[in-house]
């Protein structure tokens, strides 16, 4: 690693997953989608998946980007001098019949994709390797569709470069051109790599939110009664994913219902994964803290748009109560939803001012004081929702689209307990990613909070 490029110092909040993932704390993001190609593409599929994966690279230089000295206090990013795609690209054919299907209008799970994510979620990085792979997953009974799963480091993107990759992914597929080899060795980029959110933003804090984040942190804080966050923090980690899809006629009526209610399908789905936890857990749990993520892209320059792939994000709280979310009583609580939609606006009228990822550069030691510290204490949070909203569908019959997609994440040991991913694909069909950490929560508990969310939207079809 040595005589490789340096390219820039590590920012705090990319090195808030860099000593998460040095520690096996938390490996990695995915997101998956399902590729469809018109008749006329007869290539083999790895010639159009070599040839969009080079020009992803060619776009992208986070790509190309490692980290040296993760262990340290001061990593810092270098890049490859090439990528080796036969070293980062994998294919695998799909079990006949398993493919996601429908059943009475509603489709079902993609359970080859669910089985490829539980495994690459619990798989790291290790350089001099890219941070990244493709998994691709090949319907030997539709040569015209293939699903590809681009795994990475957290450190490299956030969730919406995830829905970057595969746009980048998507125009090169239609752009595709016959080649006697496919080529494998792909040089990098040599654009730099762009900038990390401490150097765009101010990432101001208020004096009065600092001191009760001091106070909080070093002085007292007490664990409100009755918050349930699953078992203590807890080592080693293995992580469990289950994929639930809705169709596009049932979100297309939700999302009218939201906008009649004056909500939100984020502030929904927080709603009812709440309802759903109460509905499973013992009474005397009476409280349930959430995390949300949101992008800071619409507040930062022109250089970072929603087609870059960086480390771009920040989260925000809310808090559930059982009294609130789920009364005695049949009508679901609109006014919850809404109260969430309100947090959630205050947030983004801030622009990234107070926000928790500022507190960061306070920290000396992260794998210490963020990690390890955690371990055998009661975790904090509860349940995270986070939303990187919908794929435009690709409406040219005579190129590529993307149909079904998936967003997921690995459990985050001293995080959340049950982490719900959500994307909506170029199909129309929105799919919640559940994922958690195995002695965390039980899975038992995870399947019926699942079943509890679908019903929960399956009854709010009606116009």
């Amino acid at each position: 690693m040595e005589n490789l490029e340096i390219l820039r110092p590590v920012g705090r909040l990319e090195q808030y997953s860099t000593s998460r993932h040095q520690i096996g704390f938390y490996l990695n993001v995915a997101v998956s989608a399902t590729y469809s190609l018109p008749d006329s593409f007869v290539l083999p599929v790895k010639e159009y998946v070599y040839q969009a994966c080079e020009a992803a690279i060619a776009e992208h230089p986070s790509l190309s980007a490692i980290v040296a000295d993760d262990h340290t206090q001061d990593p810092y990013f270098v890049r490859l001098p090439e990528i080796d795609l036969d070293r980062v690209v994998f294919f695998q054919d799909r079990k006949p019949g398993l493919l996601s299907t429908e059943v009475d209008g509603e489709p079902t799970p993609d359970l080859d994709l669910q089985t490829l994510l539980a495994t690459q979620h619990n798989t790291s990085f290790k350089a001099p390797n890219p941070f990244w792979r493709v998994c691709v997953l090949l319907d030997i009974e539709d040569e015209q569709q293939f699903t590809v799963a681009f795994v990475y480091h957290h450190a490299i993107g956030d969730g919406i470069s995830g829905k970057a990759f595969h746009k980048t992914f998507l125009r090169a597929l239609g752009a595709v051109e016959s080649s006697d080899q496919t080529k494998s060795i792909i040089k990098s980029s040599k654009l730099p790599l762009l900038p990390n959110i401490e150097h765009l933003h101010s990432m101001s804090l208020s004096l009065s939110y600092l001191a009760k984040k001091i106070f909080q942190a070093k002085i007292y804080s007490r664990r409100p009664t009755g918050l349930w966050t699953g078992s203590k923090v807890l080592i080693p980690s293995q992580t469990r994913v289950r994929l639930v899809p809705f169709s596009k006629l049932l979100i297309s009526t939700v999302r009218e219902k939201c906008g009649q209610e004056g909500t939100t399908i984020t502030a929904l789905l927080q709603t009812i994964v709440a309802r759903s936890i109460f509905a499973h857990i013992p009474s005397e749990f009476t409280l349930l803290a959430c995390t949300g993520a949101l992008s800071s892209r619409r507040w930062l320059p022109d250089v970072i748009t929603g087609e870059s792939m960086g480390v771009w994000v920040q989260d925000y709280e809310e808090t559930y109560s059982r009294a609130a979310v789920a009364p005695s009583g049949e009508s679901f609580p609109w006014a919850e939803t809404r109260r969430s939609r309100r947090t959630i606006e205050s947030v983004l009228k801030m622009e990234g001012k107070n926000a928790s990822t500022s507190l960061l550069q306070f920290v000396d030691d992260f794998q210490e004081e963020l990690c390890l510290s955690k371990v055998g204490k009661d975790r904090e949070k509860s349940f995270e929702v986070s939303n990187v909203g919908i794929l435009d569908p690709q409406t040219n019959p005579d190129l590529p689209s993307i149909k079904r997609m998936v967003f997921s994440q690995c459990a985050s040991v001293m995080g959340n307990a049950i982490e719900v991913s959500a994307v909506t694909g170029g199909d129309g069909c929105l799919v919640l990613a559940f994922s958690w950490q195995q002695g965390v929560v039980e899975a038992d508990l995870v399947n019926e909070v699942i079943e509890s969310t679908k019903q929960e939207l399956y009854s709010l079809d009606v116009v």
